[in-house]
């Protein structure tokens, strides 16, 4: 009875270190892929992050391309042709900054998949290990006495009631080691996967790369003569410059006029709570709002600013130029009322009032609305006028104010 009772607890005893091993290695299969997923901390998603910038980014200088191919198809050079290749340096060099950190995340992302793979194969081998002596230990106790017997044997119920429970968790121990083989097996596989298409996604940024280099190499060489040409046009262009600023300050006179008459008017009476709320949601949006055109470039920023050629000429600018290709629409940056529109040489401007805010979009050949027509948030205005004297050039001019106060529209709309 005694020397049973002892087998009992040996065997017990047997099966309790084999337990213990395994929530061992259970504890380690969770620590270590906890740490490795801490170094680098979100290693995966940078990745993805940098490669929808790159994306955007390469969207961008294909909207600029497809600006240059509207400029007279000839090789003398245009300040708006100088003006779309520096726009297209700009992006290419941020693509290719872009470009050098996704290949730098790639490596680490990569270097942390190895260890965790290396980390599972290590816990792997652990397990099958340990069923190997799991198997072997069942085994050499068939060889001694069948499980039957070995319950027949039993000296007392207790005892049949232990060795049954021995019994049960031994071959429930035995399955769960299999179920872990085969998950982290899986989850090796895995890894492998990952390693595979970061190691794709490494070489196209390298390619990628490379072809950016070589498109801004070969774009900065024809920066450099456009510049050379236009320098010897200097005085002509000059003069065009000045001319372009006089029609212009007329067009900015204009719309004072007409925004201080409107605010002036208002003054006198309180907003509507309709015009509150429109007023409240355009504050709100502040950093938010949509562009006036679906896609384009900034061509010309708020405030004073240095010609691209000539350093000496200062432009004052009361609003923000969106150069875009030929045939695109102007859209309404938030909900309102059209309150004017008006004609300026040859090309239209509206004004909508969104409470004691109003928005005008200049410069359009076509208009889609009228004065009193309720517009909605990105809703068509018109058509923007494309300058067949100016290189066909097509653009935008967007102003914002607040009452009689005139805005950067840069810091209203979306980056």
């Amino acid at each position: 009875m005694k020397t049973a009772t002892q087998k009992d607890h040996r065997l017990l005893a047997s099966l309790a270190y084999r337990v213990k091993n395994i929530w061992i290695r259970r504890f380690i299969l969770v620590l270590i892929p906890c740490s490795i997923f801490l170094i680098p901390a979100f290693s995966a998603d940078n990745v993805k992050d940098l490669q929808n910038k790159q994306k955007k980014l390469q969207e961008e200088i294909e909207q600029t391309n497809k600006m240059l191919k509207q400029t007279k198809r000839d090789e003398n050079a245009t300040i708006n042709k100088l003006q779309l290749l520096g726009q297209n340096i700009k992006t290419q060099k941020q693509l290719i900054r872009t470009l050098d950190n996704e290949i730098v995340a790639l490596n680490r992302e990569m270097n942390r998949l190895h260890t965790k793979r290396d980390s599972l194969q290590v816990l792997l081998d652990g397990y099958k290990a340990d069923y190997a002596r799991m198997v072997r230990a069942s085994h050499y106790a068939q060889m001694q006495q069948s499980p039957l017997l070995f319950l027949l044997s039993s000296d007392s119920f207790q005892q049949l009631a232990r060795r049954v429970r021995y019994l049960q968790e031994f071959a429930r121990f035995r399955q769960e080691q299999v179920r872990r083989i085969e998950n982290t097996q899986s989850e090796i596989d895995l890894q492998n996967e990952l390693l595979q298409a970061n190691k794709s996604d490494k070489q196209t940024a390298l390619s990628t790369r490379k072809r950016e280099q070589e498109n801004l190499k070969r774009d900065e060489k024809k920066q450099k003569n456009m510049l050379n040409q236009l320098k010897s046009k200097e005085k002509d262009l000059t003069k065009q410059i000045q001319q372009k600023q006089k029609k212009v300050n007329e067009l900015n006179k204009k719309i004072d006029d007409i925004i201080r008459k409107q605010a002036e008017k208002a003054s006198k009476t309180s907003l509507t709570k309709e015009q509150q709320l429109i007023a409240g949601g355009f504050e709100a949006n502040k950093g938010r709002l949509p562009w006036p055109v679906e896609k384009g470039m900034i061509s010309g920023h708020f405030g004073k600013q240095q010609h691209p050629v000539y350093a000496h000429v200062i432009m004052d600018n009361k609003g923000i130029y969106l150069q875009t290709v030929a045939g695109t629409t102007a859209r309404a940056v938030y909900k309102g009322e059209v309150t004017t529109c008006f004609m300026v040489a040859n090309t239209y401007a509206v004004i909508i009032q969104h409470g004691n805010f109003r928005t005008v979009y200049s410069n359009l050949s076509k208009l889609n609305v009228k004065q009193g027509d309720k517009v909605d948030t990105k809703q068509t205005i018109g058509t923007i006028y494309t300058d067949a004297e100016q290189d066909q050039k097509t653009e935008l001019y967007f102003q914002i104010y607040k009452d009689k106060d005139i805005l950067n529209p840069e810091l209203w709309i979306a980056r």
